[in-house]
């Protein structure tokens, strides 16, 4: 199973007033009051007046990001970053083979990274997105790391995460309905089955 991600990760508050008035803005909910900007061309084109350059050769270290992040597009997220941390993540996956990418600013310039990682044979704490993650203030939880624990593995790619933002989902949305499953088929073994309305749960 595949997992590709290039997103902006922030406060909630901070992306709302960020991008309260761009066209090309999708945010997404995610937990611990966070949220997650899916970073598509449309929207670097309007953040930069330029086209997105991609990088034609696979990320490594010396060139983490498969986004180039260039100039323009620094600039804006360094200006988010005065109000509070702003972290730039990227991950891609398949087959269990793949890498991720992390960088964080705060008070206008990179306060860390970017960071490359293709072995993550380190401590699940000292991989990049969770590294960002936590320089962002995400809280330990139930959660294996700070990418599950605020949601990051909900959906699966850019257009997951758009459909994701534009739905108004919650972080808990998928989590929400297991229980809610669980509940109803628990009460129809208490009480005799009463058929539904169409479309309840796709029973008639």
């Amino acid at each position: 199973m595949s997992y590709q991600l290039s997103a902006v990760v922030a406060d909630v508050e901070l992306l709302r007033e960020q991008t309260a008035d761009l066209d090309h803005a999708v945010l997404a909910a995610l937990r611990q009051d966070f949220a997650l900007l899916p970073v598509t061309p449309q929207l670097v084109q309007e953040l930069t007046g330029g086209l997105p350059d991609y990088a034609t050769d696979e990320p490594r270290a010396e060139r983490p990001f498969r986004l180039v992040l260039s100039r323009p597009l620094a600039e804006v997220l360094a200006r988010w970053s005065r109000i509070g941390p702003v972290a730039y993540l990227e991950a891609e996956f398949a087959g269990g083979l793949g890498h991720q990418s992390a960088v964080v600013w705060l008070g206008g310039e990179v306060s860390w990274g970017p960071r490359y990682d293709a072995a993550l044979d380190r401590p699940r704490t000292e991989w990049p997105i969770n590294t960002a993650l936590a320089r962002l203030g995400a809280e330990p939880g139930a959660w294996i790391d700070p990418f599950a624990e605020l949601g990051l593995h909900l959906e699966r790619d850019t257009d997951g995460w758009l459909a994701h933002g534009r739905r108004g989902l919650s972080a808990d949305y998928w989590d929400d309905l297991a229980e809610e499953w669980e509940l109803r088929q628990s009460d129809q073994h208490q009480q005799p089955h009463r058929p539904g309305p169409v479309g309840d749960w796709g029973i008639a």
